[in-house]
C-alpha cells in the first residue's frame, strides 16, 4: 500500500490539513485566494457550539503557508476557549491573510477579504488583530454585516486594543495577588516584550499604577516614542529571559515560552496580551508549574478583546464591558486557586472550565 512507503516525516504533506500537529477537530478551514487583488488567505474555524465562531483577521509576513495555515488553526482554537472561559456566547474561529500589511493592503484587498468572509453566512465573524486597523474593519463592513470592531462613528465599539490591555492588566494583577499576596503593582518590575496597541496601553496603565517598566519591541523607533511617552526603560540586555523582573508580560507574538527559553525565565509571573504563549501548552505550562513560576493562562486575561466586540453583537454599552473586563481579576484567581488545590497547571484549569461549558452546551443542543 502507498502508506507503506511513505516516510513518517512527509505525512504532512499527504495530510497537510487534519495531519497539522495544530489540527484539533477544527469543524471548517476554508482557503480564500484572489488573483486580481492578491489575496491568499485563511479560516479557522474551530467550534461552534456556542455560538458564531468570532475571531479577529491577522495580516502577517508569514514565512511559508504552513506557518499560516499553523497560525490559523492555532489561533482560531485559543478564541473557542477564550469565549467560553469569559461566558460569551460565541465559537472559535480567526483569519490570517498571507502578506505584508504596510505594503500590501489595499481597500480592495479588504473588501475581497469581506467577500469570503460573506460567503460563510455568519458562521465565521471577523474582528481586528495584528496588521488590521479599525478602519480595516468599517471597509470590510461595506461588503458583509459579518464583522466587528468598527469605529464608533460607524456604530462599533471602536479599537478593542485598549479593552485588552485593561484585562490583562486585570489579569496581572490577580496572578500578583496569587503569587506575592498582593495586587499592588508599584514598585513592580514588569518587563513588556511586544508594544503594540496592547502593549503601549498596558504600559500606560502599569506606568499610572508606579510599577517600574522595562520595554521591549522589534521597532526602534516604537521603543523611542513609548519610552519616551512614558518613562519606561528600553531593555538594552542579550538576555531578555534571564532579565530579573517580577513580571514577564509577553505581548508580540506567540511560542514564546519555548524549549530554547523555558528554563532561563527568572520572573515570578507571566501575564501578557500574546495569544498561544506556551510553544507546548502540556511540557511548557507543567515546567512554568514546577519552577513556581505563576502563569496567568493568555486566553482568559487577553479576552477583553472579544468582550469589547461582543458588545456590538448584545447591544451593550461601555459600563457593561468594564464590568465584565474587570471580572477577568475574578476568574484569573478562581483558575490559579484551583490549580493549586487540584496540583494541575493554570493552563489546564482554564481549559478544564471551557471544555465543561462547551460540553454542557452540546448536551442541551442535543436533548
Amino acid at each position: 500500500m502507498i502508506s507503506d512507503i511513505i516516510n513518517s516525516n512527509d505525512l504532512h504533506k499527504v495530510n497537510p490539513v487534519f495531519g497539522q500537529l495544530s489540527f484539533d477537530e477544527h469543524e471548517q478551514v476554508v482557503f480564500c485566494n484572489d488573483k486580481d487583488t492578491g489575496l491568499k488567505a485563511i479560516i479557522g474555524i474551530h467550534n461552534t457550539i456556542l455560538g458564531p465562531a468570532l475571531g479577529g483577521t491577522r495580516m502577517w509576513s508569514y514565512k511559508n503557508e504552513w506557518e499560516a495555515l499553523n497560525d490559523a488553526l492555532r489561533l482560531s482554537r485559543g478564541m473557542t476557549f477564550k469565549a467560553a472561559i469569559t461566558g460569551l456566547n460565541l465559537g472559535g474561529g480567526k483569519a490570517v491573510i498571507i502578506g505584508d500589511a504596510r505594503t500590501q493592503k489595499t481597500p480592495e484587498l479588504m473588501k475581497k477579504f469581506g467577500e469570503f468572509v460573506h460567503s460563510l453566512s455568519g458562521k465565521y465573524i471577523t474582528a481586528e488583530d495584528v496588521g488590521m486597523e479599525t478602519s480595516d474593519m468599517d471597509l470590510i463592513r461595506t461588503v458583509t454585516p459579518y464583522v466587528t470592531g468598527m469605529s464608533e462613528s460607524q456604530g462599533g465599539a471602536g479599537n478593542p486594543s485598549p479593552i485588552t490591555a485593561y484585562g490583562v492588566y486585570m489579569g496581572m494583577k490577580a496572578a500578583c495577588k496569587f503569587q506575592f499576596g498582593s495586587d499592588d503593582m508599584e514598585d513592580r518590575k514588569v518587563l513588556v516584550q511586544g508594544i503594540g496597541h496592547v502593549g503601549e496601553s498596558l504600559v500606560e496603565h502599569l506606568t499610572d499604577e508606579g510599577a517600574q517598566v522595562i520595554i521591549d519591541d522589534i521597532n526602534p523607533e516604537r521603543l523611542y516614542d513609548v519610552s519616551k511617552k512614558y518613562g519606561a526603560t528600553i531593555y538594552q540586555g542579550n538576555s531578555l529571559y534571564s532579565e530579573q523582573v517580577d513580571v514577564y508580560a509577553p505581548c508580540a507574538l506567540g511560542a514564546t515560552i519555548n524549549d530554547d527559553t523555558v528554563y532561563n525565565i527568572k520572573a515570578k509571573v507571566i501575564a501578557g496580551a500574546a495569544n498561544n504563549q506556551l510553544a507546548n501548552e502540556n511540557i511548557h505550562g507543567k515546567i512554568l508549574q514546577e519552577r513556581g513560576i505563576t502563569y496567568a493562562p493568555d486566553f482568559l486575561i487577553n479576552a477583553g478583546g472579544i468582550i469589547n466586540v461582543y458588545a456590538e453583537l448584545e447591544g451593550y454599552g461601555k459600563q457593561e464591558i468594564i464590568r465584565k473586563t474587570e471580572n477577568i481579576f475574578n476568574t484569573t484567581i478562581e483558575i490559579l486557586e484551583n490549580s493549586k488545590a487540584n496540583n494541575i497547571t493554570s493552563n489546564e484549569s482554564a481549559l478544564n472550565i471551557a471544555r465543561t461549558r462547551i460540553a454542557d452546551r452540546k448536551k442541551e443542543n442535543t436533548k
